[in-house]
């Protein structure tokens, strides 16, 4: 089997890879950069998603590219306008000429006698096995798992004689017009199902087991139409839009968590407002304080008009069963329907699931921490690209394909092969990136599969875009806990990190968080 070698091998062309493709070509013109997508389009989560009214849950100005400005003056955007920005980005930059579609990536092999990665790879299409070597590895797959959404069992659901469908896998052949609609959820999905399926739907009903807080956000940034309508340069309209927009997302969450009584009545006093007068609050009041889980996005208050207009409606209840005709809850109601979505969440997967070893040696990312909260620890040449939870996740995605950009032209200036952080034992909490940001259900799953949260800087993940772009854009490349060697170093010669280390079980993240830093996609 014939081998390609790059310097740079990126797993994903979602938004995150195409990010960080653009970022390398950018700082290194000469390299060469392959970009390996299972799916057969760009656009990753946007090519994947294809459900009634799929849109972004943050607005356009921080979620796309900030190399890239986003012109248009509506605040969200829907997926296939997202995924055309994408793709269009990639093919302005030549990344898209260096795609190779429908491979999906099965193992990676770092070997320190060449300072290479060797990387297994298998045409979905035709089953054939192709190889390649690179110098460094991107993973930018997100934290999806893209075959197996999160999807639990239900009583009595085979007795239930109309369709079950999940989001992730949507039927393009399904026509809900006229018929009785039950969406099981109440994260962003749910919201968005709502009034996207209600205008056809003889009616829609959101089932939740608990309420989630919800932001009404006008559909047009009002700030963003004044400067087009002033003719404002397009890049200053949207590095004018993109600032705000930055400190906004930073002040509502820092304010959240520093004063969550203060906020709940704020969050819900605007639902009030929008909802009406004969609004039943029970259906909009979390048990939870705002900021625990993600806020869900209203834009133009589109779920409040099907409410007030009866087309849908929210009921706040625990399944008892299903019945042929619908769900009994434990109330006793039931819910009449001929389809039943079940907007249940996600399954949490790093890197597609590509085995991951060093010098043949299996890698346990549940028990390694994020160096910058980009590299991973004791694995040489690999950057893991992970979103923020509590801000746009493109923010960081950006800043993380931008410092990788950095770190290889900067080995590449040296002459330096192999680049790996190292951890101690101490740097590391019993807690996952993800575990002290929210209490959602994905993130709960996720303390199976991500990397274990770090206890001091630069191993801890912060979530706070100012203090991430003033450590990976402004702090040098080289520090102590990074270390660069030349290829074929001798083991004795290096200090090894390849063997997973001793799990630590003590907590000891609360010496070094900051209360207002503790926290977050559709």
């Amino acid at each position: 089997m014939e081998q390609q070698h790059v310097d740079v091998l990126v797993i994903g062309a979602g938004i995150s890879g195409v990010s960080a493709a653009c970022h390398v070509l950018r700082a290194i013109p000469g390299a060469s950069l392959v970009v390996l997508e299972r799916r057969a389009r760009v656009g990753g989560t946007w090519d994947l998603f294809r459900y009634p009214g799929v849109r972004s849950d943050s607005d356009m100005h921080t979620f796309g590219f900030g190399f890239r400005p986003w012109h248009d003056a509506r605040i969200l955007a829907d997926g296939a306008q997202i995924r055309r920005y994408v793709e269009d980005t990639a093919a302005e930059d030549g990344v898209l000429e260096r795609i190779r579609f429908g491979r999906r990536a099965i193992s990676a092999d770092f070997s320190h006698a060449t300072g290479r990665w060797t990387v297994e790879v298998e045409d979905e299409s035709s089953g054939a096995r192709e190889s390649y070597s690179a110098g460094h590895v991107i993973g930018s797959t997100g934290y999806y798992d893209y075959d197996t959404p999160y999807r639990p069992r239900f009583p009595g659901e085979a007795d239930f004689r109309g369709t079950l469908v999940h989001p992730q896998q949507w039927p393009e052949d399904l026509d809900h017009t006229g018929r009785r609609v039950v969406v099981i959820g109440s994260g962003a999905t749910a919201i968005t199902l709502l009034p996207a399926m209600a205008d056809k739907a003889a009616h829609v009903t959101m089932l939740q087991r608990s309420p989630t807080y919800i932001l009404g956000l006008p559909e047009i940034d009002p700030l963003t139409r004044v400067l087009q309508l002033l003719r404002a340069p397009a890049r200053l309209t949207h590095r004018i839009a993109r600032t705000r927009n930055i400190a906004l997302q930073r002040g509502s969450y820092l304010f959240c968590r520093k004063y969550p009584r203060l906020a709940r009545r704020i969050l819900l006093g605007l639902v009030r407002a929008r909802a009406g007068k004969d609004v039943d609050m029970r259906h909009f009041s979390p048990h939870y304080k705002p900021w625990d889980q993600r806020l869900c996005i209203v834009p133009g208050g589109d779920l409040f008009k099907v409410l007030k207009g009866k087309k849908a409606s929210i009921a706040t209840d625990h399944i008892d069963t299903f019945t042929a005709d619908g769900i009994r809850l434990k109330s006793g109601e039931e819910l009449k329907a001929d389809i039943v979505v079940t907007a249940t969440g996600l399954n949490v997967r790093l890197l597609g699931g590509m085995a991951l070893t060093v010098d043949g040696r299996p890698v346990d990312i549940r028990n390694r921490v994020l160096y910058k909260a980009v590299l991973l620890e004791g694995v040489p040449n690999l950057s893991l690209v992970i979103g923020y939870t509590n801000a746009s996740w493109t923010l960081k995605a950006d800043l993380a394909a931008d410092y990788t950009a950095r770190l290889i032209a900067y080995m590449r200036r040296h002459g330096h092969d192999v680049a790996t952080p190292l951890a101690s034992d101490s740097d590391r909490s019993a807690a996952s990136v993800m575990g002290e940001a929210l209490t959602s259900g994905y993130i709960t799953r996720a303390d199976q599969v991500m990397p274990r949260q770090g206890t001091r800087a630069p191993w801890r993940l912060w979530n706070n875009y100012y203090r991430d772009r003033a450590m990976l854009q402004d702090a040098p490349i080289e520090d102590g806990p990074l270390r660069f060697e030349k290829a074929g170093t001798p083991a004795s010669a290096r200090t090894s990190a390849t063997s997973p280390p001793a799990k630590d079980t003590r907590d000891t993240t609360a010496d070094a968080a900051d209360p207002q830093e503790t926290p977050r996609v559709a």
